[in-house]
C-alpha cells in the first residue's frame, strides 16, 4: 500500500501532488525530511520517496509489543542542529528543547552508579563524592570544549573544503576556517592538534580516575564505528561530539520526526511511503528520473540521496555511469555495524540506584575502558563477546504514551556485536544478545527480569534489512579521520556527484551520522547553490 502526504494550508512551497517534482529525496529520514522541508521553503516542488510504510529511518517510533513504541533506534538528539529548527520554525510545529543534554547514569557497580550532569557545577557533588580530582577535572574538560566548541561547529556545519580547488577562491572558506582555529590561541590550537589523533582511552586517562566517569563520556567516541577505545583517532570522534551537542530534544527522535514532518507538509512537500526507489535513471550523463519497485517512473531532473552512498552508487545509478575512481572508493568505504538494537517492554518503574529520586533517561552500562576493548576484540573475528556495552534509553520517562499506564520502554543499543557473525545469524544467535543486554541491565537493576513483557532483537542484518543500513551501519559509514572530511568521497565531497543532478544528503556524507539534520540541510544547500 502507498500513503501519500500533501501539503496544508498556509505553505510557503508548491506541492509536488499535480507536477512534476523539482527535486525527488530518497528516503524519509532525519535527513531527508530536512532537506525537503527546506527545498520546498525555497519554493522548490518536492516529492520525498520512501521505501518503508512508516517515515523516519531509524529515528521512527514504531510499535515492537501491543502498546509498547519505540521512540527510534538512534537516540541521542543532543547533535539536532539548532540552525535547522530555526530555518524550518520548528518550535512552532513542537519541537521543545531542554538547556542542555540530558544527565548520562553510569554505573559504577552492580547495584549503584551516578548521575553524571553536563553542566559542570551541577555535576561536581556527585563527582567529589566518587573522587575531588575528577569534579575538577570535569570542570576543566568542559571548560575547553565550551572554549573550542563554536570553531568546531563552524567546520561542521559548513560544507568541507572542495578537494578539488584548493586555490584562489576555492581556498578562501579553508582559510577562514584556519583562521578561526588560530584565534583560538596557540596553547588550545596545539591541544587540538595533540588530542584529535589520540585514542579516546589516553585522553579519558589523562583527565579522570573514576572508570565510570571515562565510558560514560568515552561511549560517542566509538559508537557505531568499528572501533574500540584503545583504537588511534577516536578521541576527534568524541571532540565532534561533544561540540556539536546542545540540549536534547524533548520526547527524542521521534519528537524530530514529527516536527520535521509537520514543517515540510506545511511548505507543500509531498511524501510518498511504500515507495521503494529501483533505480536511478540516468541519459547522457544526467538524471532524467527515478524508477519504483513495480516499474513506476517518476520524471525529475534532481535527486537528492539520503540513503546509504553505497546504496546510491552501487545499487540505484547504472554503474555504466560511475567513473571507475569513484565506484572504487565507494566499494572501499569502510562502515560495518557493530551496534544490536533491543527494546524491552517493562511492566512497571525503571528507577536506576544513584540518582536521588531523578528520572533517568540515558544510561551507559560498561565495565572499564580496557574492559570494553576486549569486549571489541572478538568482534574483529565474527564472536559475539560474553559482555556488551550498553547505551540505554528509556523514552516514557519524557512521554508515558510509549506504554501502557504503569509501564515502560527500554531501548538499547548494544556494542560490541558483529555484523559478519562467524556462526551465522539465527534466532539462537539474537537471543544470546538479548540475554547478554537483560544481564547487564539486571545488574543495575536487580528486579527487572522478571518484569520484562517483551523483547526486541535486532541484529546488525536486520537494521540493515529493515532500514537500509548497508552492513549494519547506523552512520552510513565509519567516523574516522580518513573518512570524516572528504565523504563519503572526493569526488562528492560537497555534496554534488559527477552525475548531474544527483546530490547526496545523508548520513554518509560531512559531517556525518546521527539525529542531526545537518547532512541533509547541506545537500539542500548544494542544490539551492
Amino acid at each position: 500500500m502507498t500513503g501519500e502526504t500533501t501539503r496544508t494550508a498556509g505553505g510557503t512551497g508548491r506541492s509536488a501532488a499535480n507536477g512534476t517534482p523539482d527535486v525527488t529525496v530518497i528516503g524519509a529520514g532525519v535527513n531527508g525530511l530536512t532537506a525537503a522541508a527546506l527545498l520546498a521553503k525555497a519554493g522548490r516542488r518536492v516529492l520525498v520517496l520512501e521505501r518503508r510504510e512508516a517515515i523516519g529511518g531509524l529515528a521512527a517510533s514504531e510499535e515492537f509489543h501491543p502498546g509498547y513504541r519505540t521512540a527510534g533506534v538512534l537516540h541521542d538528539t543532543t547533535g539536532f542542529r539548532e540552525g535547522v529548527a530555526d530555518a524550518l520554525a520548528l518550535a512552532r510545529y513542537g519541537l521543545v528543547r531542554h538547556p542542555e543534554p540530558l544527565p548520562v547514569w553510569a554505573a559504577t557497580a552492580p547495584g549503584s552508579g551516578i548521575l553524571l550532569h553536563h553542566d559542570p557545577g551541577r555535576a561536581a557533588a556527585v563527582l567529589g563524592a566518587q573522587s575531588e580530582a575528577d569534579a575538577a577535572a570535569y570542570r576543566r574538560y568542559r571548560g575547553f570544549l565550551n572554549e573550542v566548541a563554536p570553531v568546531v561547529r563552524r567546520v561542521l556545519d559548513a560544507p568541507p573544503p572542495d578537494p578539488v580547488r584548493m586555490t584562489g577562491r576555492g581556498a578562501w572558506p579553508l582559510l577562514g576556517t584556519a583562521l578561526a582555529f588560530r584565534r583560538l590561541g596557540r596553547k588550545t590550537l596545539m591541544e587540538i592538534l595533540r588530542v584529535a589523533p589520540m585514542c579516546v582511552a589516553d585522553w579519558m586517562n589523562e583527565h579522570f580516575e573514576t572508570e565510570a566517569i571515562k565510558v560514560a563520556l568515552a561511549l560517542p567516541a566509538v559508537a557505531p564505528t568499528f572501533a574500540g577505545p584503545w583504537s588511534p583517532g577516536t578521541a576527534a570522534n568524541l571532540l565532534l561530539h561533544e561540540c556539536a551537542a546542545a540540549g536534547s530534544v524533548q520526547g527524542g527522535p521521534a519528537a524530530v520526526v514529527r516536527a520535521l514532518e509537520a514543517a515540510a507538509r506545511a511548505h507543500g512537500v509531498v511524501i510518498r511511503t511504500g515507495a521503494a526507489v529501483e533505480a536511478i535513471e540516468v541519459s547522457g550523463g544526467a538524471v532524467t528520473g527515478v524508477r519504483l519497485a513495480g516499474g513506476e517512473v517518476v520524471g525529475t531532473t534532481t535527486v537528492a540521496a539520503s540513503c546509504d552512498p553505497r546504496h546510491t552508487f552501487l545499487d540505484l545509478v547504472p554503474s555504466r555511469e560511475i567513473p571507475y575512481r569513484l565506484e572504487h572508493g565507494v566499494r572501499h568505504v569502510r562502515g560495518e555495524g557493530l551496534a544490536a538494537a533491543v527494546h524491552l517492554a517493562v511492566r512497571g518503574p525503571v528507577a536506576f540506584p544513584g540518582a536521588d529520586g531523578e528520572p533517568v533517561a540515558l544510561a551507559r552500562i560498561g565495565t572499564t575502558l580496557d574492559g570494553m576493548e576486549r569486549t571489541f576484540d572478538p568482534v574483529k573475528y565474527g564472536q559475539l563477546p560474553e559482555t556488551l556495552t550498553l547505551d540505554a534509553y528509556v523514552p516514557t520517562v519524557e512521554d508515558p504514551s510509549l506504554a501502557p499506564e504503569g509501564c515502560n520502554v527500554i531501548s538499547v543499543l548494544a556494542y560490541f556485536v558483529p555484523y559478519d557473525l562467524h556462526a551465522g545469524w539465527n534466532e539462537a544467535a539474537r537471543a544470546a544478545v538479548g540475554d547478554r543486554v537483560v544481564a547487564a541491565l539486571a545488574g543495575a537493576l536487580p528486579d527487572l527480569t522478571g518484569r520484562i513483557e517483551a523483547r526486541q532483537v535486532l541484529a546488525p542484518p536486520d537494521l540493515e534489512t529493515r532500514y537500509g543500513a548497508v552492513r549494519g551501519h547506523l552512520f552510513h559509514g565509519d567516523h574516522a579521520l580518513d573518512q570524516l572530511l572528504f565523504r563519503p568521497v572526493a569526488e562528492c565531497a560537497q555534496y554534488r556527484t559527477p552525475v548531474a543532478g544527483l546530490v547526496l544528503c545523508g548520513s554518509g556524507s560531512h559531517p556525518g551520522g546521527g539525529v542531526t539534520g545537518a547532512p541533509g540541510a547541506l545537500g539542500a544547500k548544494a542544490i539551492l547553490g
